[in-house]
């Protein structure tokens, strides 16, 4: 491909503000994964009396994404080529990194290829088109839809940076005070991780304060999937400065060099030497002892640490859905979704595949159910669950779900965010998957949320045709 020209024109609501924003993360992420050389993105922004635009999980990410790979399914069916062939040849080489796409947006680290090849391994693709094949002019259509995609987490100003505060107690626990503040996420867990397996303390001995304005005097929240690589990176640089604190008393207790002291379990020792060690607790009540400690050391175990990622990371990753739709009927049945994601290192698997199964649930929702509907006054239609469409465990599949794991240099964790990356890839596989299984019976194209009806519609005007 060699160039991309998007018009969008966006419902801003009333009182257009983050609406606006959105659609500028939409732009900036204009040719995705792919290799664009020349791109055109107007946006053209309509102020109505519905209530104003606000951001939802991925909050431009996901709408960019879907543009973009729907439109390469529409490109891959005109020119009669295979899509996952249109993609593979478009993909950003990865030897390409860090890569500035013609939008001016910056990808840190990536291997497209290593994602898609891995979803496809995982789904069998070809063995699904030879059950497609089998299937043709059955009433009960099979359709494989894919989505590579790609975004940029805690890439907004004033997300990139945050801070956070380590203390040793006198009695051996490590409290951590953070400015990012969880509503479901797992930060307490992950951020002991982090602590336990740089200070070598147990995880029940950390205890994380948070969105306590009386003992948390900073921080910029949560949003844009930010916490663990700006959040937690703060933590690690914090224990990091508590080690090094601690190192300087532990060889005056000790009795050895700075450079011979190490971590071990449970507080500092000397390498090579397995019993000759300090505890975290002693180490922390010796320090507040002034007559104990080293003249002109710290009067305790404390750090407060600022990290200034100084930009976005790019989390990235391939989606594929496969579905059956009744030809009869309009029914659409998500039969299998696999998403393979890369956020860098993960920090906790069991967290991180909570965050993909959220993200997979709100991005199907989209795709298939959920639909806003307003009267001509702004009043909403579709204000109560009788009337809009939301996703229950029995319309959602058993996920297949795996990392490939590409590593950032921008912060000392290696890690990138995952909180919307599978709201971002599986709205456009879900509908990818469907018009793949109605292009058969001439429905090139078909707006979201595709349900029965929607879909019924689109199957009758077409043979209608």
């Amino acid at each position: 491909m060699r160039s991309i020209e998007v018009d969008l024109l966006t419902d801003l609501g009333a009182y257009p503000g983050v609406g606006i924003g959105m659609t500028l993360t939409a732009r900036s992420l204009a040719t995705g994964c792919y290799d664009i050389p020349h791109a055109r993105f107007d946006i053209r922004g309509v102020a109505t009396n519905t209530p104003p635009t606000g951001a939802f999980r991925g909050a431009g990410r996901p709408e960019a994404m879907h543009m973009l790979e729907r439109a390469m399914d529409v490109l891959a069916a005109e020119l009669g080529v295979d899509p996952v062939e249109l993609r593979r040849r478009n993909l950003v080489p990865s030897d390409r990194f860090p890569y500035r796409n013609v939008m001016g947006e910056s990808y840190d680290s990536a291997d497209f290829e290593l994602a898609l090849a891995e979803a496809l391994r995982i789904v069998d693709y070809e063995g699904l088109r030879a059950e497609q094949r089998r299937r043709a002019g059955s009433g009960s259509a099979l359709g494989v839809g894919v989505c590579c995609y790609v975004e940029v987490s805690a890439g907004n100003v004033g997300l990139e940076r945050d801070d956070a505060s380590v203390e040793v107690t006198e009695d051996g626990q490590v409290v951590v005070v953070v400015g990012t503040s969880a509503h479901g996420q797992g930060h307490v867990t992950t951020y002991a991780q982090i602590v336990a397996s740089t200070m070598g303390v147990n995880v029940g001995d950390v205890r994380v304060v948070q969105s306590d304005t009386a003992a948390v005097p900073k921080g910029q929240g949560t949003g844009g999937s930010r916490s663990i690589q700006i959040g937690g990176s703060a933590i690690r640089r914090a224990c990091d400065q508590v080690i090094e604190q601690a190192a300087a008393l532990a060889a005056h207790l000790l009795e050895v060099a700075v450079e011979d002291v190490e971590v071990v379990d449970g507080g500092l020792g000397v390498r090579g030497v397995p019993g000759s060690t300090v505890s975290w607790a002693k180490l922390a009540a010796t320090i507040g002892d002034e007559t104990a400690r080293p003249a002109g050391s710290a009067s305790r175990l404390f750090a407060d640490e600022h990290f200034d990622q100084g930009g976005g990371t790019s989390p990235f990753g391939c989606h594929v859905a496969v579905v059956e739709v009744d030809t009869e009927t309009g029914r659409v049945r998500l039969v299998r979704i696999v998403a393979v994601d890369d956020c860098g290192v993960v920090i906790n698997p069991m967290l991180a595949e909570g965050q993909v199964h959220g993200g997979l649930a709100a991005g199907i929702g989209q795709a298939l159910f959920e639909h806003s509907v307003f009267d001509d006054d702004g009043n909403p239609l579709t204000a109560t669950f009788a009337d809009y469409g939301m996703p229950s465990a029995a319309d959602l599949p058993s996920y297949d779900t795996a990392h490939t794991v590409t590593p950032t240099e921008l912060n000392p964790l290696g890690a990138k965010g995952l909180g919307e990356a599978g709201t971002t890839g599986s709205i456009a596989a879900v509908h990818n998957a469907v018009l793949d299984a109605l292009a058969p019976l001439g429905v090139r194209d078909l707006q979201i949320p595709l349900t029965p009806m929607q879909v019924w519609r689109a199957i009758r005007d077409a043979g209608g045709r």
